[in-house]
């Protein structure tokens, strides 16, 4: 009998598994669709955000790969309350709901690193909000640069971010465009980023969040 590994069936095609491929920008669902499958990102970065009624909008999350989103189906939830797009060319694991509930209940290996997931976005979430409370914006923004790169995690870290717009970052920090361009000047000025269309983010940006 062939031992389960996690990480063989979050990469092949199988029952309720599908591989989907998106272009930057592409929505991968929107606010109020109904929901009936989460998704495991296996490349490209995935932006979680949701509209007021206003229409104004909020970054909920920025993701990488190894990420899952649209969990929260596994816990009743019948419509989605975020919208998902692809911030650059991205592939993702399709898993219905039926196939991810019996493989959280039969293989113990896939249920640890689920739950090492939903543990790890709880963590981010509330440093996140620790952040909003008591950081400035500029700390948040070098914070978020710092994020998307990969900086602080195992694995490769990736410099070269995919174009994103000061917009996104001025959501995701929750200031204006034009103060993330105040930031992001000066961030270039002293060497931290490299910022010519796409961002080129330096270790030495970690002296803005270390410094009091």
């Amino acid at each position: 009998m062939a031992v389960f590994d996690p990480q063989v069936f979050l990469e092949k095609i199988g029952t309720g598994r599908s591989i989907l491929h998106f272009s930057k920008n592409e929505l991968v669902f929107s606010q109020g669709n109904a929901g009936d499958s989460i998704y495991y990102i296996q490349k490209g970065k995935v932006k979680l955000s949701v509209v007021s009624r206003e229409g104004k909008e909020a970054v909920l999350a920025l993701l990488g790969p190894h990420d899952f989103f649209g969990e929260a189906i596994l816990a009743g939830q019948s419509e989605r309350v975020s919208t998902a797009a692809a911030l650059a060319e991205t592939t993702l694991m399709r898993l219905d709901k039926d196939s991810v509930e019996a493989v959280l209940r039969d293989e113990p290996k896939f249920s640890a690193l689920f739950v090492r997931h939903l543990l790890t976005r709880s963590i981010r979430m509330e440093e996140d909000l620790v952040d909003h409370l008591f950081n400035s914006s500029e700390k948040r923004l070098a914070r978020v640069l710092l994020l998307l790169a990969n900086f602080g995690k195992e694995g490769r870290t990736e410099p070269m971010l995919p174009k994103i717009s000061q917009e996104t970052l001025a959501g995701i920090i929750g200031t204006t465009r034009s103060r993330v361009s105040f930031f992001m000047n000066r961030f270039r000025k002293m060497g931290y980023i490299n910022y010519n269309g796409r961002i080129e983010v330096h270790a030495s940006l970690l002296n803005i969040i270390l410094h009091d």
